[in-house]
């Protein structure tokens, strides 16, 4: 394996390890001040469609060369998942979450109803293709929409009630 090959499967595997940990850590804190978690049945096939991809990337790319116009496009949405984990802060999760709070209008936020699912999607492309990966970038995009089609119709409907509020902007 090549040695920028295996930096770059390690980040993306530590990365979402971390993630998982960030994301349980501000879930067990935001369940303690009141908050619900909505549309849990999904969450099993998410996280199992997300480690497939990661395995994936792994069997099938560990031996592959970089591409740097891709890399230099991953980059740059590792750039926007720390503007997006910086803007939610605290209030970030991979699970659906819904505290009786205003919602977050800061960061892409303000410009966006779902920036960390344009990441995700982005990202589900991007990082296969960094290894010339085409079949798994098409493969789990098309799984990937499907469940986003499912997991933002459940969250829009959960947070339609916060989106009403007084003072809260539509988009």
């Amino acid at each position: 394996m090549e040695t920028g090959t295996a930096l770059f499967l390690g980040f993306i595997v530590l990365q979402r390890l971390g993630e998982l940990a960030l994301a349980r850590r501000n879930t067990a804190r935001l369940l303690a001040r009141g908050a619900r978690e909505v549309g849990g049945e999904h969450y099993p096939v998410m996280v199992l469609m997300h480690a497939a991809w990661l395995l994936c990337l792994v069997v099938f790319g560990h031996d592959r060369s970089l591409s740097y116009g891709w890399l230099c496009i991953f980059v740059v949405l590792q750039a926007l998942r720390v503007w997006i984990l910086a803007s939610l802060g605290a209030r970030w999760t991979t699970r659906i979450i819904v505290i009786e709070e205003p919602l977050i209008e800061r960061g892409p936020f303000r410009y966006v109803s779902h920036p960390n699912y344009m990441l995700v999607a982005a990202e589900i492309i991007v990082a296969p293709m960094v290894l010339g990966l085409t079949w798994i970038a098409a493969l789990f995009t098309l799984l990937n929409a499907a469940m986003l089609t499912w997991r933002i119709s459940v969250e829009n409907r959960a947070l339609a009630p916060l989106r009403e509020t007084p003072g809260h902007r539509s988009k």
